[in-house]
């Protein structure tokens, strides 16, 4: 219940007690005033009881008198007397309207009837005393039947006042005991009336004044803290109190805001830290999977709540490759054409959910387009590689601006790296042929010679030649060279498994270095060579400039050569095959 229904009901409860005292009050002072009528009224009647017995002995005592003394002005004394005397019973008469009981009234009657006999007599007494019969006058004055009538009104006087003494006693008593009880039942409200006004001025101290001070001493020193997760009470009481919940209110709102725009704060600058971690990181790669290491090590952190993977185009299928991915993204990782996304399509970052209705792409399942978020990443105005990311979190605002930064980062890391990986191509390849050249020899027939000891496995070089090439050269002109050369390359590129490394050695020779294969392997690759050259028809511009053979010279490390000659000893056996007539393989002779 409301406290302020709870003040209705006790104020409503507070005036009816009230207005109940004053009542009781009212009727006490009544049965007072009654009392003090019934007081005055007895005073009245015992007077002019007593009134009447004095009349009544002084009348009697003139008549005596009057019959003794035989005295005219005695006489006229009496009439007077007596007339007076009948006012005073006519007046007394008058008392049933004063309140007195019938019973009073008939016992009065009888007594003023005897009264009235006595005045009878005395009237016959004074008759008789002025027509001169003084004894008859004597003998009715002084007789006993007199005397009986005159105690007889004297008691019927005393019973009419004894009665009226009773009613009057009665009706104080009434009166007295009904102002009692009003007057205790006045009291009783008014003290009823003031614990009802203590209770309600407690409830309201309490419940509107102490415990809101303490429930709002315990927001302000949690507030002082900082603390501003603790819920500030509403309060809709208009007052100095509600004011200062109000206040207070704001106070936390305003605590909130700052306190949420500080972690918005420190997790931009930790989010930047990381971009610039993961920037510094990947100025230090020095190859592709050393960049999607980095990728797959921050983009995590940078991006907590969503899954990513990254994507990079496969410049010989011109297909989008999954090389990294994190947080388990849904989705597959297999490869699809550019054109197949939006973001690549458009240059830019495409999220169907964004902007309302758009077209999803086509790469990712049509159950999670709506979630889907494409970064592409460009480089120098081209489309190098993807991120695609799963907003996997409803409600929430992806950072699209830490997704194109992120993209930005990892564009220009890569194209770096392809740029180098382009430089270092070109350094170490042959830029005829595509095969590596004599630079990248050295170091290469090295990590493979020391990767031989360490396994105990066998090395073995085929050194290869064009025959006749300058003959060629001189018949069909340079181009038609270039062309042979860059056909026997395509050649032993097939011929070759993925372990085995060829280099363009200079100018028509070609070395092919076979890690792990011995005398007979090498072997069975140099004749599957020399077969596949010697049935491969070299066009040049629609003419068939064959046939094209080559020589061929096999070394195996240690059989033939030690580590630092093997190329000299396959040479020397090719130079063998050379001056055997050419088109054949010649093996190097054992090491001594």
């Amino acid at each position: 219940m409301r406290i302020a229904t709870i003040t209705n009901f006790a104020y409503i409860a507070t005036v009816v007690l009230t207005l109940t005292s004053g009542v009781a009050l009212f009727m006490a002072s009544n049965a007072e005033r009654a009392e003090r009528d019934a007081v005055a009224q007895n005073r009245v009647f015992d007077e002019l009881i007593d009134d009447l017995e004095k009349e009544a002995y002084a009348l009697t005592e003139l008549a005596r008198e009057a019959v003794i003394k035989k005295q005219p002005e005695v006489i006229q004394s009496w009439k007077t007397r007596q007339q007076q005397d009948i006012a005073l019973e006519n007046h007394l008469v008058a008392l049933r309207d004063r309140g007195a009981s019938d019973e009073e009234l008939l016992i009065l009657r009888d007594g003023l009837s005897t009264l009235d006999q006595l005045e009878d007599e005395q009237r016959i007494a004074i008759a008789d005393i002025e027509a001169g019969k003084t004894d008859e006058a004597m003998t009715l004055l002084y007789s006993a039947s007199y005397e009986e009538r005159l105690s007889e009104t004297e008691y019927r006087f005393a019973h009419f006042r004894s009665l009226a003494d009773q009613r009057v006693q009665r009706a104080i008593s009434d009166a007295t005991d009904r102002s009692l009880r009003l007057r205790t039942l006045s009291e009783i409200m008014v003290g009823l009336t003031a614990l009802l006004f203590l209770f309600v001025l407690g409830f309201i101290i309490k419940h509107r004044i102490l415990r809101p001070v303490v429930t709002l001493s315990d927001v302000v020193n949690r507030l002082a803290t900082q603390d501003y997760n603790v819920e500030a009470p509403v309060l809709a009481q208009v007052d100095e109190i509600g004011d200062m919940a109000q206040a207070i209110r704001i106070f936390r709102e305003n605590g909130l805001t700052r306190q949420r725009l500080e972690q918005e704060r420190d997790a931009e600058w930790a989010t930047r830290t990381l971009l610039a971690r993961m920037t510094q990181r990947l100025q230090g790669c020095d190859s592709h999977s050393a960049i999607f290491r980095v990728v797959s090590r921050f983009a995590p952190q940078i991006i907590p709540d969503m899954g990513g993977r990254l994507f990079v185009l496969n410049a010989r299928t011109k297909r989008m490759k999954c090389v990294a991915r994190w947080g388990l993204p849904p989705g597959e990782d297999a490869p699809f054409p550019a054109e197949h996304c939006w973001a690549l399509k458009r240059g830019q970052l495409h999220s169907p959910a964004k902007g309302g209705v758009d077209m999803p792409c086509e790469h990712i399942k049509p159950e999670l387009a709506s979630r889907a978020i494409c970064v592409p990443l460009n480089a120098q105005n081209k489309s190098i590689g993807l991120l695609t990311f799963d907003n996997y979190t409803p409600g929430k605002e992806p950072p699209y601006i830490y997704l194109e930064l992120l993209a930005e980062t990892l564009a220009l890391a890569l194209a770096n790296q392809i740029l180098r990986d382009t430089l270092t191509e070109r350094a170490m390849h042959d830029s005829l042929t595509g095969l590596l050249n004599r630079h990248s020899l050295d170091e290469t027939l090295r990590n493979m010679l020391d990767q031989a000891m360490v396994e105990g496995t066998t090395l073995s070089c085929l050194m290869v030649d064009v025959d006749y090439f300058k003959k060629l050269n001189d018949q069909y002109g340079h181009d038609a060279g270039d062309k042979v050369l860059r056909e026997l390359s395509r050649l032993i590129t097939e011929t070759l498994d993925e372990n085995s490394v060829a280099f363009r050695y200079g100018g028509e020779e070609f070395l092919l270095v076979l890690p792990g294969a011995d005398e007979l392997q090498a072997k069975k690759v140099a004749e599957t060579l020399l077969h596949n050259v010697l049935n491969h028809h070299m066009l040049y511009e629609s003419q068939d400039i064959g046939p094209v053979s080559v020589s061929i010279g096999l070394a195996t490390w240690p059989r033939h050569a030690r580590a630092d000659n093997l190329v000299r000893a396959a040479d020397l056996a090719l130079y063998l095959a050379k001056e055997q007539g050419r088109g054949q393989i010649v093996v190097a002779r054992s090491a001594g």
